[in-house]
């Protein structure tokens, strides 16, 4: 086969999948969910198997501690979160009008100063941006029905998840060699070697910034706890755990946080409390969490571990 064929063939095989990616988007979740866990949990049934476990009992006592761990975190933590979320929505009238008070002389001052023809003009596009905005939320609703109903999709995850992962867990070393075996006798060593490498940076990477994203929400939690904030452990959490894409964790609860405290707080110095957990919690990511969980781990040296923080933020 000549290299046009096989970069055709590739072309063709790459489109054909990413169809039935598309094609089976609403059913691939648990799917996905119990592939991640297996992969992420079998040197674990390995070390296990080495200390003459069978395969199906590592498995099964390794997905019951994972289960049962992660259904322990959801019970303790779900009645704080809960309440949080409760007084959070409790806050947002008093948001809304304190906004509203600020605004309407502003906003007065404005319209005052803008000609009868212009003010038409913005009357229509807020009557049009108010259609559009409606006919979206019933679109969404709808797809939202249409696609399985909410209740069943998350049900679906919690019964299909344990399942897959725990079958692809116990057949993983099967399914490997598997593979290995459609592999191309002449490029077999190289492809092992380069899928290796592979595994050991994108496990070691996704272990390390797990492990970043914990901390953080971790600090940001608790810190806002302690300062007092409403809903402070539920924004610190939240905070944490999308700090995977740099700043935009930091960021956006730095916004939500000091926003929820200046409605909460009279003086100055509980506002900046805040501001100082979100900046020190960034800094503390940026030159110490992640040169250290993450450079380490892939093999990259912290100044550039740094140099693509402040790229990727650029």
């Amino acid at each position: 086969m000549t290299r046009e064929r096989q970069a055709l063939f590739w072309i063709i095989g790459f489109a054909v999948f990413a169809l039935l990616l598309n094609a089976l988007s609403s059913i691939l979740l648990p799917f996905v969910a119990g592939m991640a866990i297996a992969y992420f949990l079998d040197p674990v049934a390995d070390w296990l198997e080495k200390r003459k476990f069978s395969r199906i009992v590592a498995t099964t006592l390794i997905l019951l501690a994972f289960f049962l761990t992660a259904a322990a975190l959801v019970i303790m933590l779900f009645p704080l979160l809960k309440r949080q979320v409760v007084d959070l929505f409790q806050m947002i009238p008093n948001i809304v009008e304190t906004l509203r008070m600020e605004a309407v002389p502003w906003l007065e001052g404005v319209v005052a100063e803008v000609p009868p023809e212009t003010m038409d003009d913005i009357r229509v596009a807020v009557k049009d941006f108010a259609g559009n905005g409606a006919k979206w939320v019933t679109k969404v609703a709808a797809n939202i029905w249409s696609g399985g109903l909410a209740f069943f999709n998350m049900l679906s995850l919690l019964v299909i998840t344990p399942l897959v992962a725990f079958y692809l867990l116990r057949d993983w070393d099967l399914i490997t060699e598997k593979i290995d075996s459609w592999l191309p006798r002449r490029a077999q060593p190289r492809i092992r070697e380069q899928a290796g490498a592979i595994n050991d940076t994108l496990a070691a990477f996704v272990r390390g910034q797990s492990s970043v994203c914990l901390v953080l929400a971790l600090f940001y939690g608790i810190g806002l706890t302690l300062v007092g904030l409403k809903s402070g452990l539920l924004v610190g959490f939240g905070a944490g755990f999308i700090s995977f894409i740099p700043y935009v964790g930091a960021a956006i609860g730095f916004a939500i946080g000091v926003g929820i405290a200046s409605f909460q707080f009279s003086e100055w110095f509980s506002i900046g409390l805040v501001a100082v957990i979100f900046l020190v919690g960034q800094t503390l990511e940026s030159y110490v969490l992640t040169p250290r969980l993450v450079g380490n781990r892939v093999g990259l040296h912290p100044v550039w571990i740094i140099f693509a923080l402040l790229a990727g933020g650029a």
